[in-house]
């Protein structure tokens, strides 16, 4: 194909009643700088905008846990706190022939190797079983009760042995579960998933935790919601023993690092634990996206930091242990590349004032935040003796924390922890396996609202699931657009067309770019179909005239052009390796994914183009290849001016392919870190996302040997979408797959076709 380059001509000719365009250098990089810039504002702002979620009532304690648990109820939502828990009677022992469930004996108390169960198998009933266990082990007082009941959970890189003094690695005076044995207090310990990294399938090398992350979050699951529920199990087995022996209940929960942070978020939700110690981890969390991959938490800091978490504590107590939590970089090798950092006192200190400042009004007597600090603050170590002597004041009075006793010795051979952490990694990946199984028909209960008595009806129900997907999975900025503001240049032309570079303004600092192709033939007044073609992962608009990666795009704009449509082609997001994909990692706290950018740079782009002179607004038509495809099943949806959509080389079992770890196609081996998106499991996947576009046009374009899946899946996704046309809502030729023998590429003939039928523009 000939193009004719004007780049660099005196003069830049533009389109009429637009101003010259005069940006230099790579624009894409450009955009994808300006919305990172967007989105870290977003951020700084998210502080001040969470108040409009909370109605605190303080006229009393009860008054006021009342007044917050629609909080928790958010809160538990988007960790994934959402299944029952399985009820049990006591943890059991753990033991073989060779090794008896005793593992160790300190000063007043015995340790045991422990699991208890935690959820069932997904299903109906939730009683098919048990699928995740927490695992363990417990410190048992020899003499006399306990004075209290404590769940004490160690890093993620640490071992139970290692906080109860039966394993090297932490100092004494740190090793906080042997330390509050040797003060009277039963103690349970549960096992982290750990970081350690390793190869998955050959491929992304992934710690433990972001593996494990991938696919609940897909499933609207999270590993931080299973290490909780870990975690509440011990805490509904205190609350029954204490209940069937008619005393009270005298629950604590202490966490370092990893495990700071599941008590912070267990403390927040459940208000039987009566004293929570943080440490190592406390602090302002809009550097969230820079830290593991598994910590992001879908729509995080548009209601929650640190200091609204620690509020959901009160009236209860609270001991913030300000010392030095772990840190660490995880390489950029096909995970999220990560790093944790201590944050400095005073920030700490500050978020904690923010605490006390919105339930200061209760007035309570007795101070319920603590603040603990180590003098010598570069070596602080973790879970000081004054956090410790402070919780246990708090929970029982009487009681004295003891001074250091003889180191535990251990009864027979070493546990073997890699065998435990692996038995941990299993069940829950097995759990997530079996939510993807159940995951249809949660998504068929989900979607049952819709009308099918006639197509109006179904227009009309349709938008409750539309609103649903743009607030809550694609998540919608309450921004307005800015003026168009349009600057254009000509700048590539062909035997039949010419073609404009076109940037728009959106929202302050994020723009909208691509190229807009004019056939030459076109007459004063005339209206023709626009087809909006959208480049795939790394693309430009450039890929899809013919200019660059002409391969797999096969230049369809221009084509397409040719062929007498005017075409625009778009500069999607998905550019720049990692600084595209860190712009979902900064998006997702917010609630807010890429596409919460794309959708308005898209509606802008329609809404300028159907103040053009030859644009017929109501034709107006997307196509979209690999990532664009993904984009096709995305952006018609809410961007209703789209009359038609066409998915090359994307449509599939979506769900699937993001959260099975049995499929070799999966993206749980890969290295698009930010593909995955919160709950599509229970609302939307593929055809229930054509359900949005319905009963617009909806085309399929497939090719047999395309490696983004399998026909099978392929297949069986779409033939949920040929029933809702066909049957459901009797509109056979509005729904289409073309299949072909090919790769992951354009085909340029039933598409083709399907544009010229429903845009009503002849061949040529």
């Amino acid at each position: 194909m000939s193009l004719t380059s004007f780049v660099g001509a005196a003069e830049v000719e533009t389109l009429p009643g637009t101003k010259p365009l005069t940006m230099k250098g790579d624009i894409a990089a450009q955009l994808v700088a300006g919305v990172d810039k967007f989105l870290l504002r977003k951020i700084d702002e998210s502080v001040a905008g969470r108040a409009k979620y909370w109605k605190r009532d303080f006229s009393s304690a009860e008054a006021y846990n009342k007044s917050i648990e629609p909080n928790r109820k958010r809160l538990a939502h988007i960790l994934g706190v959402r299944d029952p828990r399985v009820p049990f009677d006591a943890p059991e022992l753990v033991g073989t022939t060779t090794q008896p469930a005793l593992v160790g004996k300190g000063d007043g108390y015995n340790i045991y190797a422990v699991r208890w169960p935690v959820l069932g198998f997904p299903g109906p009933t939730w009683k098919q079983g048990v699928s995740i266990y927490g695992e363990g082990l417990l410190l048992e007082p020899t003499k006399g009760k306990p004075i209290a009941d404590i769940i004490a959970i160690p890093d993620a890189d640490q071992t139970p042995e290692q906080i109860a003094g039966l394993a090297k690695g932490i100092a004494p005076e740190s090793q906080f579960a042997r330390r509050l044995a040797e003060s009277g207090c039963r103690v349970i310990v549960p096992t982290l998933v750990s970081r350690q990294m390793s190869r998955r399938n050959g491929r992304a090398n992934l710690s433990n935790r972001e593996y494990l992350y991938r696919s609940a979050f897909e499933l609207g699951r999270h590993l931080i919601g299973y290490e909780v529920q870990k975690a509440l199990a011990c805490v509904d087995w205190f609350a029954k023993e204490a209940k069937r022996d008619k005393r009270e209940a005298k629950i604590g929960l202490i966490g370092y690092g990893e495990g700071g942070m599941i008590a912070l978020y267990a403390g927040a939700l459940d208000t039987r634990i009566l004293t929570t110690c943080v440490s190592g981890h406390f602090g302002p969390r809009k550097g969230i996206w820079k830290q593991p991959l598994d910590r992001n938490v879908f729509g995080l800091l548009t209601e929650f930091g640190d200091a609204e978490l620690a509020s959901m504590i009160s009236p209860r107590r609270l001991v913030l242990d300000v010392s030095k939590g772990p840190e660490l970089i995880l390489p950029e090798q096909g995970g999220a590349p990560a790093s944790l950092v201590t944050p400095n006192s005073l920030a700490v200190a500050f978020e904690g004032r923010r605490a006390l400042l919105m339930v200061e009004t209760l007035g309570f007597e007795l101070p319920w935040l603590h603040f603990c600090f180590d003098k010598e603050r570069g070596d602080a170590r973790p879970c000081i003796e004054s956090s410790l002597d402070q919780m246990l004041e708090w929970l029982a009075s009487d009681a004295e924390f003891a001074a250091l006793g003889k180191t535990p010795t251990r009864s027979g051979k070493a546990l073997d922890v890699a065998m435990r952490q692996r038995r941990q990694v299993e069940q829950i990946d097995r759990h997530n396996q079996w939510l993807l199984r159940e995951s249809p028909y949660v998504r068929r209960q989900f979607m049952s609202k819709l009308d099918f008595s006639s197509v109006a009806a179904y227009e009309k129900s349709v938008e409750h699931y539309r609103k649903i997907f743009y607030d809550e999975v694609i998540g919608r900025f309450d921004e307005k657009p800015l003026p168009f503001n349009a600057r254009t240049r000509k700048t590539y032309g062909g035997e039949k067309w010419d073609g404009y570079e076109v940037v728009l303004d959106v929202f302050p600092d994020v723009i909208a770019y691509g190229i807009l192709c004019l056939p030459k033939d076109l007459k004063k007044g005339e209206k023709r179909p626009v087809v909006v073609c959208q480049h795939g992962l790394e693309g430009r608009p450039q890929s899809v005239i013919g200019t660059k990666d002409y391969h797999y795009y096969k230049a369809f704009a221009a084509k397409l052009a040719s062929r007498g449509f005017i075409t625009f082609a778009p500069q999607n997001l998905y550019i720049g390796g990692d600084k595209f994909r860190t712009l979902q990692r900064k998006a997702n706290p917010l609630g807010k994914t890429l596409f919460s950018i794309i959708v308005p740079q898209h509606q802008q782009i329609v809404d300028w183009l159907k103040t053009q002179p030859n644009v017929d607004p109501k034709r107006i038509a997307f196509y979209g290849l690999s990532y664009g495809g993904k984009s096709a099943m995305r952006i018609p949806p809410l961007v209703k001016d789209y009359c038609l959509s066409i998915c090359s080389a994307d449509f599939n079992e979506w769900v699937d392919k993001n959260a099975s770890t049995r499929n070799p196609r999966s993206y749980v081996w890969t290295g698009e870190y930010e593909i995955f998106e919160w709950d599509l499991g229970s609302t939307f996947n593929y055809a229930e996302m054509a359900a949005l576009i319905a009963p617009r046009p909806f085309m399929v374009e497939r090719g047999h040997f395309d490696g983004v899946g399998d026909d099978w899946t392929v297949a069986w996704e779409f033939a949920k979408v040929r029933h809702l046309y066909a049957a459901k809502l009797k509109l056979p030729d509005r729904c289409q797959i073309e299949w072909f023998v090919g790769p992951h590429s354009i085909n340029e003939k039933g598409t083709y076709d399907f544009l010229h039928k429903h845009l009503n523009w002849p061949k040529r």
